[in-house]
């Protein structure tokens, strides 16, 4: 209610007055766009935890991110840039480790999911001075040109022969309850998921097959 001094006790001069600076003061800040500095995103600290394993039967510790893949750790932190990173989404196979002798695509699994396990990499499988027979069959029949999926693809064929010895059956296998047997639609089927853009998939199951000791 206005009184005898303006509008509860302001004049009609003052109100007058600081309507005019807060419309100035508004259409400066249009123009010039010197708006008032939005607020500083968080930024939430980086989790680290603790992990201990066995790679190629060496004991590791790591204190990791919390968000390391297990290819990631193999390749960054511990050197072992055997395994390959193709994809990155588990379609190619190229990064194929063994844990605990099982196949896995490390793309895709956090390497804190690996505590205590013991995982074996390309690098485990043979070296230069003592190939493993499947990296000896690979050379021998030409089983890699560019390279790039071979570790994926030893590693794979590796844990392959081990399913078909232990009896675990495939899309294929015609009888799921008794003995497997190496068979060329076997190895294919089991080795679907490993991918060679270069096409050597003939070559690749002719040396599983030598090393299977049947004929490819």
């Amino acid at each position: 209610m206005e009184d005898e001094n303006g509008f509860g006790g302001i004049t009609r001069r003052e109100m007058l007055a600081g309507t005019a600076v807060a419309v100035t003061a508004l259409a400066i800040t249009r123009v010039t766009g010197l708006e008032a500095a939005p607020a500083a995103p968080i930024v939430t600290p980086v989790e680290s935890a603790g992990v201990s394993f066995s790679v190629n039967g060496k004991a590791v510790n790591l204190q990791i991110d919390t968000r390391t893949t297990l290819l990631d750790a193999l390749r960054e932190h511990l050197n072992l840039t055997g395994t390959k990173k193709g994809c990155d989404h588990g379609q190619c196979g190229a990064c194929t480790v063994l844990v605990n002798g099982r196949r896995i695509n490390s793309c895709l699994s956090l390497v804190l999911q690996h505590e205590n396990d013991s995982i074996t990499t390309i690098e485990g499988i043979g070296t230069p001075e003592n190939l493993h027979p499947m990296q000896s069959a690979f050379i021998k029949h030409d089983g890699y040109q560019c390279g790039y999926c071979t570790p994926g693809q030893i590693c794979s064929a590796v844990a392959v022969l081990e399913e078909i010895k232990a009896g675990v059956p495939s899309h294929v296998s015609a009888d799921l309850n008794g003995p497997m047997k190496f068979s060329n639609a076997e190895f294919r089927e089991r080795m679907s998921g490993n991918i060679c853009r270069c096409g050597a998939y003939s070559n690749i199951a002719q040396a599983a097959a030598e090393v299977a000791g049947v004929e490819g």
